[in-house]
Order: structure tokens, then sequence, then C-alpha cells
């Protein structure tokens, strides 16, 4: 009579902070960013409580080739199995790499941190950085996350290109629903007028959005040149708009549908 194999346990979700694709720290740290914050994120869960190791053997039984196999993994900012986009990085897989960390040896260095090698070595940094904390408790190792992540600007030198970068690609996630709610109003209740005369309050009370959230994804569409803003026969600041002030809603329907993703909706 032979034995039926053990069944092995449930797994733990993976999570991942709510707050991580806001900060940005994905464009400044080696690529282990990402799953490293999902496997902390992870272990901040309830009924938790032991080592990054110790949850790496819990959930993937001690090796994830996402990571770079366990938590000594060497870091890279490439994946090194992915095709090479030599479009957009005409130098090659090493030339780049060896450009990015000198880069982000540099910016450790400006602001007096260690050059981690491991994902065990970016772990500590996320310590000191205030990404992570951790704290000894009588069942054990107990992890924590802010709900507010500090900005990687806030820690590291960021030159101006990246620092634009990060700001626009928080402008655009704060923004982004935004828009499509207003862009889903003009376009499945109004039948996508050329000009609408209205004003922040009606568009609110429209969308279902409080008047703050209106004028922020009004501001976009005017500064990515999808709508014109007036009042009589003057332009109109979209951020400087009083709720009951009523103006003119000229749309660029051609530069919206050509510029912008659509979200469809059934």
């Amino acid at each position: 009579m032979t034995e039926n194999p053990p069944v092995p346990g449930p797994r733990r979700d993976l999570a991942m902070h709510n707050d991580w694709w806001v900060a940005g720290w994905e464009h400044v740290l080696p690529r282990q960013c990402f799953p490293l914050t999902m496997l902390i994120g992870t272990a901040t869960q309830s009924g938790f409580t032991g080592s990054l190791d110790d949850l790496l053997q819990e959930v993937f039984d001690g090796h994830w080739d996402m990571i770079g196999g366990d938590l000594d993994g060497a870091l890279t900012f490439s994946w090194p199995d992915e095709e090479w986009d030599y479009t957009e990085a005409p130098e090659g897989r090493e030339a780049n790499e060896a450009n990015r960390w000198e880069t982000f040896g540099a910016m450790l260095t400006a602001a007096g941190f260690p050059m981690p090698k491991t994902v065990r070595d970016l772990s500590e940094l996320y310590l000191r950085w205030g990404l992570a904390s951790r704290e000894e408790t009588p069942e054990g190792t107990r992890w924590l996350m802010p709900a507010v992540l500090p900005l990687p600007g806030d820690l590291l030198p960021l030159d101006t290109e990246l620092t634009k970068r990060l700001d626009w690609i928080r402008w655009t996630m704060r923004t982004g629903p935004l828009v499509n709610t207003l862009i889903n109003h003009l376009v499945d209740d109004l039948g996508e007028p050329q000009e609408a005369l209205t004003s922040l309050d009606r568009l609110a009370a429209a969308t279902g959005q409080d008047v703050d959230d209106v004028r922020l994804a009004l501001t976009e569409l005017v500064h990515s040149g999808d709508a014109h803003v007036q009042r009589g026969q003057e332009s109109a600041d979209a951020e400087r708009l009083e709720a009951h002030q009523r103006f003119r809603l000229i749309m660029d329907w051609n530069h919206l549908h050509e510029n912008r993703i659509q979200v469809v909706r059934d």
C-alpha cells in the first residue's frame, strides 16, 4: 500500500504597496526592487512573523527567479534573458548596465549611502530609507511599511531629467482616472461636443467627482492640448476657475484621439 503524498498548504498571497507606482522607485533602483518590495509588502500581512528568508521559503520554497534566486542574488538593472531593445538603448546591454550602475553609484555616494550588491543589501537600504521597518515582538520579527512611501528625490540627488520624468508620471497617475471620467461624460452623455458652456460644479455633479478633481482633469486636458477654456472671448486659466464660473469648454477631439489612450468600458 502506497501512501498519498502530502498536500502542500496554501501559499500566502503576494501583496504590493499601493504607493509604489506613484513614488517612482522602480525608475531609480535595480530591477529587483519590484519583487523585493512585493516580498516586504507580503511580509507585512497579518499572521506572518519572521525574516524575508523565512517568507521566501514559505512562498517559493526558497527560490524565486524574479528576485534572482534568493536574497543573496546579484542586483542588475536589466533582465538577463530579455530581448534587448537596441532602438531604445543602442549602446547594448553591457554598456547600458555599466552606465546605470555608474549613475546609481554617484547618487548613493553623494547622499552617503553604501552601494548595494545583493538583494539583501538593498533590503537594508530600504530600512535606512524608511521604505520599510521591522520590529522584534514576542512572536518574532514583524515587518512594516509606511502608508506613504518617501520619494526618491527626498533621499537621493536625482538629475533634472529623471526628476521631470518622475513628476510627469505622478501627475499622469493622479489625473489619469479623473480625465477618463470627464472624457466618458463628454463622449457618452454629451456626444463629443466641439464646444460646451458649463462650469466646474456642473461637471462635478454630472461625473460624480468633487470640484477639485474636475479642475485637475480639466487642467490636464488643457496642458496636453486636448481642450481649450474660454470666458467670453478670452482664454481662461483652468487652474484658477471658481466652481460656479461659466466657461466655454472647446475640445480638440482629433488631437485627443490621436494622442490619448482611451479606456473602453463594456
